[in-house]
């Protein structure tokens, strides 16, 4: 028995943006519907704070994928060589648990991470969204570029991060070959107060976009924050919107982005509407006016994770990619 050992070259040459797009669709369908497993992540932080190992089981009935991601984080990671989320995610035979594929964390996670933004922009945003906002520089804000640039008709992208030279260097970086104007500009409140779609996909524990900066009609991604303890927006800018999420258990239980509004009594539970598996199949509600604010809080998912490892898997034994390494435990027999 072996399985596929599977490097962030070969994940990203076999998982396109749109086919990704189209995978995360179809998995949150399918848990929309109670076709697939998706525990609250748990994780086990270093006793000086400096990492935490995260693990995310899931399990989809088809295309069939069971498995998990694990993932070291590092916040110390950034601004070094190093993606601050480093991992695998491990795909087991539904039928025997053998384990069939071992593939790059970051990679796989940076691609569906923003396939799903690219998702919820498709069903959320104002069909003529034109003017893109990306707050942060790092690796998500590279793939929610390419997510944004499917998912509608934008002509002009303005970047913020703190960083100077980072943001300079993203513009620099992303603008070429393509047919679109990117900036890089001074503030959050530049960057966004003619956007249309607005991608918040940095590091920060305290809110770095406020509600009075957002124009009417815009749509959001709020992605960097995925524990209680941080949010990437104030409370006024949870209020003003119309609440989208992945998962509706994760985000009560993980989302600083609501829980800290909640806590506060602005908002209550009755303030997520829906989540997009529920759109995708009609049982919630979307947009319905051109003016209104609306925000999808992105928490990730194993089964997004899941449903992505599982096609790389396929393509790469149809292309002859990866690794095999033999695993598996076997039973010797008298």
């Amino acid at each position: 028995m072996s399985a596929l050992v599977l490097g962030p070259v070969e994940v990203r040459r076999l998982l396109p943006m749109r086919q990704c797009m189209d995978l995360v669709a179809q998995a949150l369908r399918a848990l929309a519907v109670d076709d697939g497993l998706n525990p609250l992540r748990w994780g086990v932080g270093l006793p000086d704070g400096r990492g935490i190992l995260g693990m995310m089981p899931g399990y989809l009935a088809s295309p069939p994928a069971l498995g998990l991601k694990v993932v070291a984080v590092f916040p110390g990671n950034h601004g070094t060589e190093l993606d601050a989320h480093q991992g695998v995610v491990v795909l087991f035979d539904d039928g025997n648990g053998v384990p069939l594929a071992i593939l790059d964390a970051s990679e796989v996670t940076a691609i569906r991470t923003a396939a799903a933004s690219g998702v919820a922009t498709e069903l959320l945003a104002c069909t003529d969204a034109s003017e893109l906002a990306i707050i942060g520089s790092g690796v998500q804000a590279r793939t929610h570029l390419e997510a944004m640039l499917l998912a509608r008709p934008i002509r002009r992208v303005q970047v913020y991060s703190p960083d100077r030279g980072r943001r300079r260097a993203f513009v620099e970086r992303e603008g070429r070959g393509r047919d679109v104007e990117i900036t890089a500009v001074g503030s959050v409140e530049q960057a966004v107060e003619s956007a249309d779609v607005i991608c918040t996909v940095t590091s920060s524990r305290e809110p770095v976009l406020m509600g009075e900066w957002i124009k009417d009609g815009a749509h959001i991604n709020a992605v960097g924050a995925s524990v209680p303890t941080a949010r990437e927006l104030d409370t006024a800018a949870v209020v003003r919107s119309r609440l989208f999420v992945d998962r509706r258990e994760s985000t009560l239980n993980e989302s600083g982005d609501f829980l800290f509004p909640k806590q506060e009594g602005a908002i209550d539970d009755d303030h997520i509407l829906g989540e997009i598996g529920e759109i995708l199949l009609g049982r919630a509600e979307g947009r319905t006016r051109p003016d209104e604010i609306t925000l999808f809080k992105s928490l990730g998912l194993a089964v997004e994770d899941l449903a992505a490892a599982r096609y790389v898997h396929d393509r790469a034994l149809d292309e002859g990619l990866g690794t095999e390494v033999d695993l598996g435990g076997r039973r010797v027999l008298d």
